[in-house]
């Protein structure tokens, strides 16, 4: 075409100090709903039922919650070692393609995302009255995460 300017195309790139804020801000944003479902779903409970249903809550959810803080203080461990210039991998005789602190955060901050919304879903289920549901809960979590 003749005449025509061809402009070059610019790519408008958000700065990563923007993009962590804005995690951050989204990871705020669900923590307050997943809070605010859960508050108003134990509270619509009759007393004897909340009773149950946290003793039940506790037993589905508690190891999962320990299996995810496993993992995040596994990332730690991996981070101080890296930090103090210790070569776990060569300690540990692991071969070059191991995880690093990194990619352990990545999965523990994916299932720490999992778990409270899972829970979430069966406080609301629960308490609306959708018992069978609300039990199914824990399965779908565990085929999602596993």
């Amino acid at each position: 075409m003749k005449g025509a300017s061809s402009i070059p195309a610019v790519a408008i790139i958000p700065s990563p100090l923007f993009l962590w804020r804005f995690k951050v801000i989204l990871f705020l944003l669900w923590g307050l709903c997943c809070c605010k479902i859960g508050w108003d779903s134990v509270m619509r409970m009759s007393v004897d039922l909340r009773d149950l249903f946290l003793y039940e809550a506790f037993l589905y959810y508690n190891p999962l919650l320990l299996v995810a803080l496993m993992i995040w203080l596994w990332g730690v461990n991996l981070w101080v070692f890296e930090q103090s210039s210790v070569n776990y991998a060569r300690v540990f005789d692991l071969s070059q393609t191991h995880l690093s602190y990194r990619e352990i955060w990545r999965c523990a901050t994916w299932l720490t995302l999992i778990v409270p919304t899972s829970m979430t879903a069966y406080l609301y289920l629960y308490s609306h009255g959708e018992v069978s549901l609300a039990a199914s809960q824990p399965v779908f979590f565990c085929m999602l995460s596993f």
